[in-house]
């Protein structure tokens, strides 16, 4: 990992007793980025963000913060400042009087505590007089809007965010993740965001990272890790997905005991006398009728149907298991349970996956 990175973990290992939740992360996050983790539960993920800001110290390793290492400095000395999921606001406090707390913390006069509470509640979009709001009068979007106002107070290097969203209904979910990405813009903060939702990581995020059994799996790019994973786990957990075990000879032919290949297939799908793989996104998959042509068929039985609002999902059992076909709404197969079909899809909408089969 570059030694230039803004905020560098080091070969970070945390043990409770005899368990290893942190095994030898090594990770380099960039100065202003939106830096996402994402991972199952008992991942390592709250571990992780919780030696971060100092709630739990290492058991090896070393933490950089722009140069400087942080991993035995106490959490109150670290420039940097967390969002809770419970975002942990004072009941009895007003709106302005929450924001002002780190800046009363620091001995600010009131009336520069109270000008910079203005300053942040215009860049929240929210209404000066809510200064004077109790916060017990607030909706779950104000009090989320709140909470980050307050973080900003303390002017960190660097916000981590543990699952601010998780609880909130999905229409103001949906709005916080694009108001948390503008903000991000407008601040040009670096953050950190612990997340169980894959749409909030691809959403948001500049950078996204795997967790799993307390490892980083992969960090990418959203469109890298949906499109390119490195090994099954990934691309399971980042959505439906077909997979298929696959082999190639010497000569690199390719040998499957499922699909049907194309004759002359001349695309190196996968490498010579390697096996793996062969992942491919529901929504590549076709289904084949008379006179068209796809690298990939299968055969089978639609096995069910499901409308997932825009979209359309077919599960189809085949010899090599049930396969995952999306359709548009506008584009609805019409067909019942049991009905023969063939799928196909192209090469070049494949990835291989040097994986255990």
């Amino acid at each position: 990992m570059s030694e230039k990175a803004f905020l560098h973990l080091k070969d970070i290992v945390k043990k409770f007793g005899n368990f290893t939740a942190l095994d030898g992360v090594d990770l380099g996050i960039h100065k202003g980025e939106f830096f996402t983790i994402v991972g199952p539960s008992g991942s390592g993920k709250s571990t992780l963000i919780r030696l971060l800001v100092g709630m739990d110290d290492v058991t090896t390793g070393e933490i950089h913060l722009n140069g400087k290492r942080i991993d035995q400095t106490p959490a109150n000395l670290r420039p940097t400042c967390m969002v809770f999921q419970s975002l942990a606001l004072f009941p009895h406090m007003s709106v302005g009087q929450n924001i002002e707390f780190p800046l009363k913390l620091r001995k600010e006069s009131p009336a520069a505590r109270r000008t910079r509470a203005l300053e942040l509640l215009d860049l929240l979009r929210l209404p000066q007089e809510y200064y004077d709001k109790r916060i017990s009068q607030c909706s779950g979007g104000e009090k989320q809007r709140v909470a980050l106002a307050r973080a900003l107070a303390f002017n960190p290097e660097i916000l981590f965010f543990d699952e601010p969203l998780s609880a909130l209904d999905y229409r103001l979910r949906k709005t916080l993740e694009k108001e948390l990405k503008d903000l991000h813009a407008r601040t040009g903060k670096t953050f950190v965001y612990i997340t169980h939702s894959l749409e909030e990581a691809m959403v948001m995020s500049d950078r996204i990272a795997i967790m799993k059994d307390g490892c980083i799996e992969q960090v990418a790019v959203a469109d890298e890790i949906y499109g390119k994973p490195v090994s099954r786990f990934v691309a399971e957990f980042m959505g439906e997905v077909n997979l298929f075990p696959i082999s190639a000879d010497a000569k690199g032919t390719l040998l499957s005991d499922f699909l049907l290949v194309k004759n002359c297939l001349e695309v190196n799908v996968v490498p010579p006398n390697a096996q793996g793989l062969l992942m491919v996104r529901p929504e590549y998959v076709r289904f084949v009728n008379d006179g068209e042509s796809y690298d990939f068929n299968l055969s089978g039985q639609i096995h069910g149907e499901y409308a997932l609002g825009s979209r359309i999902q077919y599960e189809i059992e085949t010899t090599a298991g049930i396969i995952t076909v999306e359709k548009l709404r506008e584009d609805r197969l019409n067909a019942s349970n049991g009905d023969a079909v063939t799928v196909g899809f192209n090469s070049n909408c494949t990835h291989f996956i040097c994986d255990a089969i």
